[in-house]
């Protein structure tokens, strides 16, 4: 038998608290205003990047700057069969998008995952300028301002849904209950993964790959498997961006957007599935928050992030009286369990 998955709630409340959270986005429409809606559905969209970059980040503990690539290029892959005026069933697009950002990671991951550390780090930043340079200033991308498009229709069994059939304070809607949908399946896809016997070889990679290979595990074949997924799992939030926004520019594919989730990761927690989403929804509105009080906003981002980083090392979701998890330091030593590894602190070369 296999004993809980490390990045999952060990408790009822633990779990309670996050479907808890699920549910109180699910009637958060009925009570703000139109912004607040679309403020947290590009909260959901940032959550959604930062929750795939997680299975490597912090399930397999592959650190990667190229993540924004598959991002921004589902976007684009929306733009390019749904140009202005031609829009197309969400059925159709968001399978298209997803394929097109996992084929690119399986292509790019195959290479990156030749090397190791800052040199894996190095390699996928410069895939993803590479990915970068496709789309900007040239008429692929449409241009360096970017080009609109043709919102992906919410349709099924030949019905298709219009946002302009409903009142102007709830045109957002729709696209706020399609990105909820679509986090909370995300969620319940990874922690099925992780709990998998698929997630725990990505811990024993995390922790001692040498040891996971001496077991006789492809450690090559699970990391590749892992960037794949993740790279779709992208895609799936940049699809998202493309239905919100109705607009693609050069930017969604720079580097910058996996940093960006790095760093909701880290103000989450490194630790926990639920830390990326945590730490989404912390900087948008710390953004939001920034903006109201001052002109100099990255001054106040800059500050509030640099005390978090001291004060929280294991993140939002790490503080002891979160009932989430005993210990969410990635780094940190477990008790021994029966399962397909056990955490080691022993060197990786013993």
């Amino acid at each position: 038998m296999i004993g809980p998955a490390r990045m999952l709630p060990h408790s009822w409340l633990g779990w309670s608290l996050i479907w808890l959270g699920f549910c109180v986005l699910a009637v958060l429409p009925y009570l703000v205003t139109p912004f607040y809606v679309g403020l947290v559905t590009t909260a959901m969209i940032a959550a959604m990047l930062a929750m795939s970059l997680q299975l490597l980040v912090g399930a397999t503990g592959l650190v990667s700057l190229g993540h924004g690539a598959f991002y921004g290029l589902a976007a684009y892959v929306v733009y390019l069969v749904s140009p202005e005026g031609a829009a197309k069933p969400i059925w159709m697009t968001l399978p298209l998008a997803m394929a097109a950002a996992g084929l690119a990671a399986f292509i790019i991951g195959a290479i990156s995952l030749r090397t190791k550390g800052f040199f894996f780090l190095m390699v996928t930043l410069a895939f993803g300028q590479l990915v970068y340079f496709v789309f900007h200033d040239t008429k692929l991308g449409g241009g360096t301002d970017g080009a609109y498009l043709a919102k992906p229709l919410i349709s099924a069994f030949g019905y298709a849904f219009e946002p302009t059939s409903l009142p102007r304070s709830m045109r957002a809607w729709p696209a706020y209950y399609v990105a909820l949908v679509q986090l909370v399946a995300m969620f319940a896809l990874l922690a099925f993964f992780l709990r998998s016997m698929f997630g725990r070889v990505l811990e024993g990679i995390r922790v001692n790959e040498s040891r996971m290979l001496a077991l006789g595990f492809n450690t090559y074949a699970y990391k590749l498997a892992a960037f794949t997924i993740a790279g779709g799992l992208a895609g799936a939030a940049g699809h998202m961006w493309a239905m919100q926004s109705g607009f693609v520019n050069p930017e969604l594919v720079g580097w910058h957007r996996s940093a960006e989730a790095l760093l909701h990761i880290l103000i989450g927690g490194i630790g926990t599935l639920a830390g990326p989403i945590v730490g989404a929804f912390a900087f948008i509105f710390l953004n939001e928050v920034a903006q109201q009080i001052t002109e100099r906003k990255l001054l106040v981002e800059g500050a509030v992030i640099l005390a978090a980083v001291l004060m929280m090392r294991n993140g939002i979701t790490g503080i002891r009286w979160l009932p989430n998890l005993p210990d969410t330091d990635p780094d940190a030593s477990h008790e021994p369990r029966e399962g397909v590894m056990q955490h080691s602190r022993e060197p990786a070369n013993d």
